[in-house]
């Protein structure tokens, strides 16, 4: 087996910063040293920072003498498909066979696995698995090779120039002399690390831009795939949670005689976010859940009704906001402007609901430390989590990260919420037995974490010839990280970069414009959402200059690229998608309420654009296809960024239509599917997704398809219709067909 000793895994950003995780077991509280570059991931991940990382095999790579090749795989896999993306990238430079390639999660080591684009911390969000890893894979896949390499070399006593490798396979074809991996590897295992490995040319690639079969596709399929619900340790027992109905809300009494009579329950702790009812089953404790009877204290909890939340946030915009961003005078623009424009735009709350529940399995091991199995998303931070709960350092709790079945943010919270929570059961039982904490789907939806509601109002000014001369923009919104672990890194002189992203750093080249933003307070929990403040910025951005278009009777697209003249990536996606979407013959409406709309945006260093093409009707609209343009820099697997911009469409469409999150008198209206529900395989559209080639080191395609397919679609009903609907969920009840 190939195993190479460790010199420096660290990369040059880990040694320059510091993680502090200590005294977390004494106070409870976790402070993490941490830097997100989301922004400019395209831009990091080609510049020294990263290409400087130390070439690290024994931390990514490890060749059974059955030559079998497993990657270690630092990021969660939650369906998005990265354990394949980032195999492939190791095992391309190593010339592995791909039949013999496996996958690993890896364990929680922030020093060896931490993300590169988010500083000394292991975990994954923001689209950046593929992008943080690009070169730290290649120099690891290239190291083991040249080590495969100089073993044979020795072995054979040739010069290693001689030798070739491929598909798994190293040959001497002066001498026909030839061995597979796993012969080599033992030999190789005792050989220096080449810290600077000689990458391939991309002429060389023979996986990296293919259509590269999935490597879990077949476990996912036969249900072979170990998922966090799916773990069953010896004597494991269930927990459910009674939590409050009000965020904010306490227990103040609470009568548990009949919950214990319930066949199979074993235990009801009070912890701090509720009562635990624990059993030997979920079934058990569910009932005994609803047996339990709790007196709530809401006397700190938010009370407030969606329409009472909007209503402050109307009357906040119109009192001065930070200001996030300013060129020219916009204000001045705006009064000597031909002709002006206004629009608002409303956000509701949305949950993430993803298909698997939240769950996770923690035990105390006879050494004493603590093993956790779930889909962990935030590796650092859950690990340190569950020390400050057990009272112990963070060596002594081990992470054993399963599939997850979902995420869309949710499992990566700055608090390691759950996974906390179960560490707190474990520790109020005594740990007596392994704890699998499971939230039903009615639990997560009505009490998790949401993408914050958020108000949008817009104003604009045109010259004589359609062009902008002023534009004022004011948004408000709950921060994500004001108040998090992460505030003192992220929000800056009390603007948080992940509310405004999207727009206040627009593309466009807007002479003069001013955005401000309020930071709403509510005592709702909210959570980056997929695509975070880009959810809801490029419904704003893109519908507005749409209307802004139309006003000019410019066409849209050609209006878009005029400002767009210093983004050559985003108006190639724009140019690439309008083509393939037959844009110059369809752009007006085609048929009877029938139209197309285009929007384009830019999101964690990747540039997407789509064209919609709809059908309204009275009261619905029909979205008949999506035409979309994706440009992510070297597409690693071409396959898997069409199935992220197909997923995205499913995932975002929904939540165009019809959801959002209600609350009245503070209690969350919507429990399940039923009154939240998904996209249905009826309402798919045809989606097509084009890839731009390009050279440019690759960045993230997770998230980046959700934010421009609400405004495509928008745009395509005014196409359509001529009437403008902006805010979400579409209000289709006035709708017309024309």
């Amino acid at each position: 087996m190939l195993k190479i000793r460790q010199t420096d895994p660290r990369s040059p950003r880990a040694t320059r910063r510091s993680f502090l995780a200590g005294g977390a077991a004494a106070t409870g509280a976790i402070v993490i040293g941490f830097r997100l570059d989301l922004k400019n991931t395209a831009r990091a991940a080609a510049g020294p920072d990263l290409s400087g990382v130390k070439a690290d095999p024994n931390a990514f790579v490890r060749i059974g003498a059955d030559d079998t090749v497993t990657v270690i795989i630092k990021h969660l896999d939650m369906g998005q498909g990265n354990t394949t993306g980032l195999a492939t990238i190791l095992a391309d430079e190593l010339d592995a066979d791909w039949s013999r390639v496996r996958t690993e999660f890896a364990p929680a080591d922030a020093a060896r696995y931490n993300n590169l684009l988010m500083g000394p911390i292991q975990g994954t969000g923001g689209s950046t698995a593929i992008a943080n890893s690009w070169f730290q894979l290649r120099k690891a896949g290239a190291a083991a090779r040249e080590m495969l390499v100089a073993a044979a070399a020795y072995q054979w006593k040739v010069p290693a120039a001689e030798i070739t490798v491929a598909n798994g396979v190293v040959r001497h074809a002066a001498s026909s002399r030839q061995a597979r991996f796993g012969e080599l590897a033992a030999s190789a295992a005792t050989l220096p690390v080449p810290q600077e490995p000689r990458l391939k040319d991309p002429s060389q690639w023979t996986l990296i831009g293919q259509r590269t079969p999935r490597l879990d596709s077949a476990a996912k399929t036969d249900g072979s795939a170990v998922y966090a619900l799916d773990i069953r340790r010896p004597g494991q027992v269930t927990a459910v949670v009674a939590r409050p109905p009000r965020f904010g809300g306490a227990v103040k009494s609470f009568d548990d005689a009949a919950t214990r009579k319930v066949a199979g329950v074993v235990d009801v702790v009070a912890i701090p976010s509720g009562v635990a009812v624990v059993a030997k089953d979920t079934w058990s404790a569910m009932k005994g859940r609803e047996a339990l009877k709790v007196v709530w204290d809401d006397g700190a909890a938010e009370t407030h009704s969606s329409d009472a939340i909007l209503a402050g946030y109307r009357e906040q915009a119109k009192r001065p906001g930070l200001v996030a961003s300013e060129r020219g005078d916009a204000e001045a623009g705006i009064k000597g402007a031909a002709k002006v424009l206004e629009a608002e735009f409303t956000f509701p709350y949305l949950a993430h609901a993803a298909m698997e529940p939240l769950n996770a399995t923690i035990e105390q091991a006879p050494d004493g430390g603590y093993d956790v199995y779930a889909g962990l998303q935030f590796q650092t931070i859950e690990q340190a989590a569950v020390a400050a709960v057990m009272g112990t350092t963070t060596d002594k709790v081990r992470l054993h990260t399963q599939w997850a079945g979902g995420s869309f943010g949710r499992r990566a919270t700055p608090t390691a919420d759950y996974i906390a929570e179960a560490a707190t059961i474990l520790k109020a039982t005594g740990a007596k037995a392994p704890v699998h904490l499971v939230w039903t789907r009615e639990d997560d939806m009505s009490g998790g974490y949401y993408r914050p509601t958020v108000y949008h109002k817009v104003r604009a000014g045109l010259d004589a010839k359609g062009g902008i001369v002023g534009w004022q923009h004011v948004m408000i919104g709950k921060s994500i990280m004001i108040g998090s672990p992460f505030e003192a890194m992220i929000v800056k002189n009390g603007i948080d970069s992940t509310t405004v992203e999207g727009a206040s750093d627009t593309a466009y080249a807007l002479p003069a414009y001013r955005f401000e933003v309020h930071n709403a307070r509510e005592g709702v929990p909210v959570l980056w959402w997929r695509s975070v403040g880009h959810s809801h910025t490029a419904q704003a951005m893109e519908v507005f200059i749409d209307e802004l278009a139309h006003a000019a009777d410019v066409d849209p697209l050609a209006y878009r690229l005029s400002l767009l003249t210093g983004a050559p990536r985003l108006s190639g996606v724009l140019k690439l998608a309008a083509e393939k979407a037959n844009w110059d013959a369809g752009s007006k409406a085609n048929g009877k309420g029938r139209g197309l709309g285009i929007a384009a945006h830019e999101s964690f260093g990747s540039y997407v654009a789509m064209v919609a093409d709809i059908t309204a009707e009275d009261a619905k609209v029909k979205v008949n296809r999506i035409v979309a343009a994706v440009d992510v820099g070297v597409a690693v697997n071409p396959d898997v960024i069409r199935a992220q911009v197909e997923g995205a469409v499913g995932f975002a469409l929904s939540s165009v239509l019809r959801n959002r999150i209600t609350l009245k008198d503070g209690v969350v209206q919507e429990k399940n599917f039923d009154t939240y529900e998904p996209t249905r395989m009826s309402e798919m559209p045809v989606v097509e997704v084009h890839i731009m080639p390009s050279s440019a080191a690759p960045t993230g395609i997770g998230e980046p398809g959700v934010p421009v397919l609400a405004p495509s679609i928008s745009n395509a009903i005014f196409a359509a219709t001529g009437q403008r609907l902006r805010s979400l969920p579409l209000d289709l009840a006035g709708l017309k067909g024309v």
